[in-house]
């Protein structure tokens, strides 16, 4: 019989390795991993993704690997169930989906072309550094309105969520307690940056526009404390997300310049007389919307998520106790040769209908930002390759990623030059 703890050190050691050894070609839809004391199981078989994240939250929610974030994210959204999570839930998604139909997208141009020009004339840049910023720059823009930040206010909340993501990362799968002066250091380091929040929330609370979601918050009367938590957890979600898929999506843009002509003509085609890329049309621009697609097939940055079981059951044919901690891993369900032709090559011609395909996980639950992470991530693929051609000056291929909260890229140097024209070339995917 296996130690209860026998698989927490391989875990820990290399958690993206150790969820294709575990999963890819796994006989059982279910794989029993010994990673505590109570029962945890990945789940292996993709058909069974969305009835676990679709089930009712009676008989399965978020559950204990979750909750052990509160320390970081208090009683946000991320760890709710019941009334208050559907509540903040309904109201930071009208206010996004409001703003993906028509209203974020020449505000977050505006953002990519100002932020592309401050690194153009640099001799060579870090793809995950830019796109991070860059992430930070549009969702507190999305979060507090156009112009309401300064620029002290926005390196305020940078240092603040530098603060706060290792910390958040880290507490996972954590059995041993940090030793006391390790505690008290993490302690303090995470108040602070709560503080920074707190100062930058409530100095634009007021000023905040109609169209963000702060907005739509102050509607629902949350105390001051609600407030702070659950907007430092739209900036950690909003900044890891776009941050990490946007560095890799500049990578794959440097590496396959064919692709990214291709984009640039896309570009054009979706571009008004304005010179402004028109929203009502980039149900068009299929290409770099695909190319989206297949950068977070293989990087998705949740590379696991986990629900627990509320009363006793069966799934997949295995009998499960109360309490049971179910894993799904993106990292290993999008790199399945069982689900995927060639899982580890670039593609961007692939079906991602299926039921294996979830960077954003599934069912009711489901990334509330992924409508706008997507727009975002499309957007910085058509503005990037139509202004530049982007030069790869490290190896490649790219060394192995880090995972933290999301699929760190590991340090990528590129350097853009402006494009004089685009070339003529095909327009089929």
């Amino acid at each position: 019989m296996k130690h209860p703890l026998s698989d927490l050190k391989p875990f820990q050691r290399d958690p993206l390795q150790f969820f294709l050894d575990k999963g890819i070609g796994a006989a059982a839809p279910l794989v029993r991993l010994n990673m505590g004391f109570s029962p945890v199981y990945l789940v292996a078989d993709a058909e069974l993704i969305k009835p676990i994240f679709k089930a009712p939250e009676r008989d399965i929610d978020k559950g204990k690997l979750i909750y052990k974030l509160r320390e970081v994210i208090g009683e946000s959204s991320m760890v709710l169930s019941g009334p208050p999570h559907k509540e903040r839930r309904a109201a930071i998604h009208a206010q996004l989906a409001r703003g993906v139909a028509d209203g974020y997208a020449p505000d977050i141009c505006a953002i990519i072309r100002s932020h592309a020009g401050g690194v153009a004339l640099a001799s060579e840049f870090d793809a995950h550094k830019f796109s991070a910023t860059l992430a930070v720059r549009i969702i507190a823009n999305i979060l507090f309105g156009q112009g309401v930040l300064t620029t002290n206010d926005e390196n305020g909340l940078i240092a603040a969520l530098h603060m706060a993501e290792d910390d958040l990362a880290a507490k996972i799968f954590k059995i041993a307690p940090d030793w006391p002066w390790v505690h008290f250091r993490k302690k303090r380091q995470l108040a602070d940056a709560k503080r920074i929040m707190s100062f930058v929330v409530e100095r634009t609370q007021k000023r905040a526009t109609k169209r963000s979601i702060l907005s739509a918050l102050n509607a629902l009367d949350l105390t001051a404390k609600q407030m702070q938590e659950e907007i430092l957890l739209l900036l950690l979600a909003g900044h890891h997300t776009s941050g990490s898929a946007g560095g890799w999506l500049l990578y794959h843009l440097a590496i396959f310049p064919d692709l990214a002509d291709r984009i640039a003509a896309e570009a054009r085609s979706v571009t008004g007389p304005d010179g402004e890329i028109d929203s009502s049309r980039l149900k068009d621009a299929k290409i770099s919307l695909a190319t989206v697609k297949e950068t977070l097939r293989l990087y998705p940055s949740a590379y696991w998520l986990s629900r627990e079981t509320m009363r006793a059951m069966e799934i997949g044919g295995v009998q499960l106790k109360k309490g049971t901690s179910l894993i799904v891993s993106p990292w290993h369900i999008h790199r399945d040769p069982r689900y995927w032709p060639n899982p580890d090559e670039f593609d961007h011609n692939r079906d991602f209908s299926g039921p294996a395909f979830l960077p954003f996980g599934a069912g009711p639950r489901v990334c509330v930002g992924m409508g706008l992470g997507l727009l975002e991530l499309q957007l910085m693929a058509l503005e990037m390759a139509s202004a530049f051609s982007i030069d790869l000056l490290s190896p490649n291929p790219a060394g192995r990623p880090r995972p933290s909260i999301t699929i760190v890229p590991p340090p990528i140097r590129l350097r853009l030059t402006a494009r004089e024209r685009i070339r003529q070339v095909p327009q089929a995917a």
